[in-house]
């Protein structure tokens, strides 16, 4: 391994391990701009200039491998007088926007500037300007700002696997942009946001709202898909102002998805802020007090017998909320609790039968890759981009049997319904040493799904992905609320005929295959946030809050318990889920053993010691699960149509309904069609 000296200081490195990398492992920091350590390196800032000992000029210590019995220097007389003119160089074009710039007071270049910039400009010959591009609706452009770092199209080639941006002309005349203008259609734009140095792309929704010294930062947890992408809220008063991601190598990396990061204007739009009951007479929906709205509700499931009840967790439901209503429903002898609201019928006996068991970061190590009726580009884009990076550093084989889906590598299509599953395990029985089966949760919308799943887990077995060290059997969930309720308990002994049902309790449930087989008599009681097709059907509406709203746990597609933390106030009267169940056992006259956060959890990891792990994956024993049965000829579906509005805040986003109308059915964007 290499030995070398940096500013008279010892360090040993990897083989390949470059200049700037090893000075990072001593904490000495060299500035760069064109340089990502999850990008290729292009070296063509020369913002990172170092002296060598022998070499004849600074070396970019980005493309420098380190050697041994190099000696080098980082902040040399020679250094700093080349940083000065590679600075120099670099503000010659780039406009005096700081006051109006939406990176103002977190810009790389505003901060290397301070120590490497002038005071003025020698530069007095008439400025280069370059029109801006349309780029969609997420990302607002300024490319008069831009430094040519080559960032985002690095981002998009490597990352997205979409090849949108580029760099045009040479010398002067460079600049980035797209050859035909059109806009950046990967479900990862708002990244090249984030890895742009200066202000050349911003993000359009936030334009203009906020400066960063403004905002207070919640760390927490997203739920807009199963991963758990761990991501920071920023927010002025009650009002989230954008979002953006943390570093978590195990799940997100540094990257999150549109939906992710531009579905918080939703949060304000459709709101429930306080209760509302049907009117007996009337059949209208009329606001109330919180007392006559628990009292309705106590009534109604005091009166109805537990055989006839039935309670739902919908996808966006913490483990708190989940665990309290099936306390409720336990305390009346009441077993019909339900967390599989989108009909998804899988044997959830077996935590290894239902969880990713290889891990998001197992991706990397897989040496086959076989997708069964999912497409991780729309169910799980950060995923997506884990397998794309796997194919570009390995040439990893993928095979996908299901609806053909326009992912961004390459793929063998082997068939579209079970019997294809099981050639699969004739074709390829024992030619990975680390094979992997991705299944979605969607796959068991159907009447065989039980032996499905059983079929599936046979030719899991097959094909090699069970061995001492790999479990290579993954489920792959979008709903953030379902690993977690499957871990509590929460789905019934056997299926539950809605239709019968005369009283049904909707928490967080907005789906239309649970709602649309609500018997018309049945009394319905509606916990959630947003107004949809659940708070439509509802005799009693209960305001709930958001997950940027409370303090809570989510366990992701993985079975990683994870905290999720509030940001905002609930608007209104809107309550914590939790808390709401715990009053209406109140008046019931039966109240719950806990009555704050920290009795609730204790409760669940006394009972459930895998919510104690918290960020660790708990891993499950693997045994029998599913049902011996005939699997149907029946074709996989599409699970996801549009990646834009897949629950009930990214449908009440105006943001993302301008990305669907624009990404997903092709038409005119609202600001074009305006002109």
């Amino acid at each position: 391994m290499p030995k070398l000296k940096i500013n008279d200081q010892d360090v040993e490195v990897s083989p390949g391990t470059s200049i700037l990398q090893a000075a990072e492992q001593i904490g000495v920091e060299i500035p760069r701009f064109c340089y990502h350590d999850k990008l290729s390196v292009p070296a063509n800032c020369r913002m990172c200039l170092v002296e060598l000992q022998g070499a004849p000029k600074p070396v970019a210590s980005c493309a420098m491998a380190a050697g041994d019995n190099m000696v080098v220097y980082t902040h040399s007389d020679k250094v700093k007088k080349a940083r000065n003119g590679v600075m120099e160089m670099l503000l010659i074009n780039h406009p005096l926007d700081c006051p109006i710039c939406d990176q103002g007071g977190e810009c790389d270049l505003q901060d290397q500037a301070v120590a490497y910039g002038f005071d003025r400009s020698r530069y007095h010959e008439h400025k280069r300007a370059v029109p801006d591009k349309n780029l969609g609706p997420l990302i607002k452009t300024v490319m008069t700002r831009c430094i040519n770092c080559t960032r985002c199209v690095r981002f998009g080639e490597e990352i997205a696997g979409v090849e949108t941006l580029g760099q045009l002309n040479r010398g002067e005349d460079a600049e980035i942009g797209t050859f035909i203008e059109t806009a950046v259609n990967t479900e990862l734009s708002g990244n090249m946001v984030d890895v742009c140095p200066v202000g050349a792309l911003t993000s359009k929704p936030y334009a203009f709202k906020a400066r960063p010294w403004e905002l207070k930062k919640t760390e927490t947890i997203d739920i807009h898909d199963g991963l758990g992408c761990n991501i920071r809220v920023d927010s002025r008063g009650s009002e989230v102002m954008r979002i953006l991601p943390r570093l978590n190598e195990s799940i997100n990396e540094e990257w999150i998805d549109d939906r992710t990061r531009y579905a918080y204007d939703g949060l304000k739009k459709n709101r429930l802020d306080r209760p509302y009951v049907r009117d007996a007479k009337t059949k209208v929906l009329r606001e109330s007090t919180w007392e006559e709205a628990l009292s309705v509700t106590a009534s109604a499931l005091t009166s109805t017998p537990p055989a006839q009840m039935a309670a739902f967790a919908g996808d966006l439901v913490d483990v708190e909320s989940a665990l309290a209503l099936k306390d409720l429903m336990a305390s009346m002898g009441c077993s019909n609790v339900e967390c599989r609201v989108d009909g998804a019928m899988f044997d959830p006996s077996v935590k290894a039968g239902y969880v990713m068991n290889s891990t998001l970061e197992g991706v990397e190590r897989a040496d086959l890759i076989i997708l069964v009726g999912v497409n991780p580009r729309h169910e799980a884009a950060l995923l997506n981009a884990r397998i794309r990076r796997n194919w570009l550093d390995r040439r990893v084989k993928v095979v996908l049997v299901g609806a053909s889906a326009e992912l961004t590598y390459p793929y063998t299509h082997a068939g579209t319904a079970p019997k294809d599953v099981v050639k699969l395990a004739q074709d390829y029985a024992g030619k990975a040493k680390y094979p992997m089966m991705i299944v979605g949760a969607g796959v068991f919308k159907r009447p065989d799904a039980m032996a499905l799943h059983a079929l599936l887990k046979d030719t899991a077995e097959k094909i090699g992905c069970l061995s001492d060290d790999w479990n290579g059997f993954n489920v792959l969930h979008m709903a953030a609320g379902r690993v977690g309720a499957l871990e509590i308990g929460f789905y019934p002994p056997q299926p539950l005929a809605i239709e019968q049902m005369s009283c049904v309790y909707l928490l967080g449930t907005d789906n239309p295959e649970t709602i649309s087989r609500i018997s018309k008599q049945a009394f319905v009681i509606y916990q959630g946030h947003h107004g949809g097709a659940g708070a439509a059907r509802a005799d009693v509406i209960l305001p709930g809050s958001a997950y940027t709203e409370k303090n809570a746990i989510y366990m992701n597609t993985e079975g990683r318990p994870q905290m999720a933390r509030k940001a905002v106030d609930a608007p209104g009267q809107a309550r914590e889920d939790w808390k709401i169940i715990r009053a209406l056992s109140g008046y019931r006259g039966a109240p719950l053993r806990y009555d704050d956060l920290s009795q609730i959890r204790a409760r669940l990891m006394r009972e459930y010691p895998q919510f104690d792990l918290m960020d660790e994956v708990s891993i499950g024993s693997w045994d029998k699960f599913g049902m011996s049965g005939n699997v149907l000829d029946q074709s996989f579906h599409v699970t996801v149509e549009d990646f834009y509005q897949t629950n009930i805040i990214t449908q009440a986003s105006d943001t993302l309904r301008e990305c669907s109308r624009v990404f997903t059915r092709g038409e005119t964007p609202l600001a074009e069609a305006a002109e």
